[in-house]
């Protein structure tokens, strides 16, 4: 896809405003220029300890460069572009995402926890939304170039509406932000959410619930 001049504003200024995300980051604020982190550390810390020594390839990242393919039953492939991939990341207070959907593909209903998300379509239409602490439901079809917010914590989601391809980039004040989506985190939790619980909280029967499991368990 050839990117025009109207499109490298557009990600300029998505650009700078994860530079403002960072500024008015999510997580604690660095104290020094950089802390490399060290993946491999087993000391346990609020983030990653310091490497002693570290050079350009620690701020460098090209996993999101390139289209992906999803291949399960969503339609949604995410890379992410967090301190796990890019350590310099640690202590900065940002990151990025890239999801790909295929047609009609979905990002199922997920939260948060550590980040607000701004969503920037790269390609395609994709129907995105979310849901507040009083149940209204907050959406919009967003096209290449637009660009919508999710609140940090709260539920949202994305779809694509064409029967083409699409792809986002996503923007994150925290290194790590985290993801919980809903219908894994309680149907596929390991051990298992009790079946009579999740029977009563979704008003379902306990045979309904075993077969979300089954479909929802993870593939050995």
């Amino acid at each position: 896809m050839v990117i025009g001049p109207r499109m490298v504003v557009v990600v300029v200024i998505f650009m700078s405003f994860t530079v403002f995300l960072g500024i008015v980051s999510a997580d604690p604020d660095m104290l020094q220029d950089v802390c490399v982190a060290d993946l491999a550390s087993k000391m346990k810390v609020n983030g990653f300890p310091c490497k002693a020594a570290f050079n350009e390839t620690d701020f460098f990242y090209d996993g999101l460069a390139k289209p992906g393919l999803p291949n399960n039953t969503l339609g949604n492939l995410v890379r992410r572009g967090n301190v796990l991939k890019i350590p310099g990341l640690n202590t900065l207070g940002m990151s990025l995402d890239r999801s790909d959907f295929a047609p009609f593909g979905l990002s199922a209903p997920h939260t948060h926890p550590r980040a607000t998300e701004m969503v920037f379509v790269l390609y395609g239409e994709i129907y995105a939304g979310f849901i507040t602490t009083a149940n209204v439901l907050v959406a919009k079809t967003i096209k290449a170039g637009e660009i919508f917010v999710f609140p940090r914590g709260l539920v949202h989601f994305q779809m694509n509406i064409q029967n083409t391809p699409a792809a986002t980039i996503a923007a994150f004040n925290s290194q790590f932000p985290g993801a919980s989506f809903i219908a894994t985190t309680l149907f596929a939790a390991e051990p298992t959410v009790p079946n009579d619980v999740l029977a009563k909280a979704f008003q379902i029967d306990v045979k309904e619930v075993e077969m979300i499991k089954a479909k929802l368990a993870p593939k050995s």
